[in-house]
């Protein structure tokens, strides 16, 4: 009798078996001490996300959940309940992690300091706990992103100045995406995977790997309601595509959906500054540091229009950049309009 090889059921047990914590391990090729604390420190992160899943899939029964709190952030923003719950649950899952001495978070003027981990915990949490808030209050997508850096020095003024460093100082970096299914994506920079949670498990379970965003894609995504607040030469790239077949629109609002649809369709996410804020919107060290980390292990490209986001040094922890972020093809484009326009502003003032 020929041996019995059940090939699927195998194939289907060693899915389910490589979970997160998993993972790291076998990218790392090592249990050594740095894996374990990464390991460890991503299975935290996923423990933050089913928290966080959870609350939102009850949001419209409890009252905590929806709308303002009243209060307005270090941004200026104003900062809506669901802000504030994903921001405690990260803080409550790392105070007993043991490995982060600190974390910084958008929502939070300073970083936030854990006295009992930082003998042993050398390493900061940096996140945005809900991107896209705003959507929460009518049931769509949105999503937290994260980065963690090993702490430099002994940050005695409790400033977190040794966090002032390049995007290629992450170790790691991803994000959650709350939608129809939850996912969760990361990088300690061996490639990008994506990991989907399984209710019934309650674990994310690998469902891709070392995926890679195609050289060019159809998507352009943008909130065209600031068409006229921009430079010159992104209303030019948007006219561009609006004229050439072979491009869609798509917007959600929630930076982390919009980019997952890019990093795993191809295309380009922007948010540029305006005329009264160049500085644009989004936060280097909480988001487009660490998607920018995530593109380029995925084969694409992050710019500010004029640099790479990687090589941006931030002067403050809050510090804002214009975002350029998808395939390489596309983003060289938009970085074309801008450079042609100011080839053409010193031409005239050449003149």
């Amino acid at each position: 009798m020929a041996d019995y090889q059940p090939a699927a059921a195998a194939f289907a047990l060693d899915r389910d078996c490589t979970t997160l914590a998993r993972h790291v391990l076998e990218q790392l090729h090592s249990f050594g001490p740095e894996a374990q604390d990464l390991s460890a420190l991503m299975n935290r992160i996923a423990l933050a996300g089913k928290l966080i899943a959870r609350h939102l899939s009850r949001a419209g029964l409890m009252e905590s959940a929806l709308g303002f709190t009243g209060d307005t952030n270090v941004q200026g923003e104003a900062v809506k309940k669901m802000d504030i719950y994903a921001n405690d649950v990260f803080i409550s899952v790392f105070k007993q992690s043991g490995l982060v001495c600190r974390l910084a978070s958008e929502e939070m003027d300073k970083p936030y300091y854990i006295p009992e981990n930082c003998p042993i915990g050398r390493y900061t949490l940096l996140y945005d706990p809900i991107d896209g808030s705003s959507n929460v209050d009518i049931n769509l997508n949105v999503g937290s992103i994260f980065s963690i850096r090993r702490q430099q020095g002994d940050d005695l003024d409790h400033t977190g100045a040794d966090l002032l460093q390049d995007g290629h100082q992450q170790l790691a970096a991803g994000y959650i995406l709350y939608g129809p299914s939850t996912v969760l994506v990361y990088s300690i920079g061996k490639g990008v995977h994506a990991f989907v949670l399984d209710p019934s498990l309650g674990e994310f379970i690998l469902a891709t790997e070392n995926i890679q965003v195609p050289a060019h894609g159809p998507t352009y995504s943008v909130n065209e309601g600031n068409f006229w607040q921009w430079e010159e030469a992104i209303r030019d790239f948007t006219r561009y595509v609006h004229r050439h077949d072979g491009y869609s629109a798509r917007y959600t609002g929630a930076l982390v959906a919009d980019f997952h649809r890019i990093l795993t369709q191809g295309g380009v996410f922007l948010y540029p500054g305006t005329t009264k804020k160049p500085e644009g919107k989004l936060r280097l060290l909480y988001e487009t540091a660490p998607l920018a980390f995530l593109i380029e292990q995925a084969g694409g490209r992050a710019s500010t229009g004029t640099e790479d986001i990687m090589g941006v040094v931030p002067g403050k922890i809050h510090q804002r950049t214009p975002f350029v972020v998808g395939s390489k093809d596309d983003v060289a484009l938009v970085e074309s309009f801008i450079q042609d326009h100011s080839r053409r502003q010193s031409t005239l003032l050449a003149n």
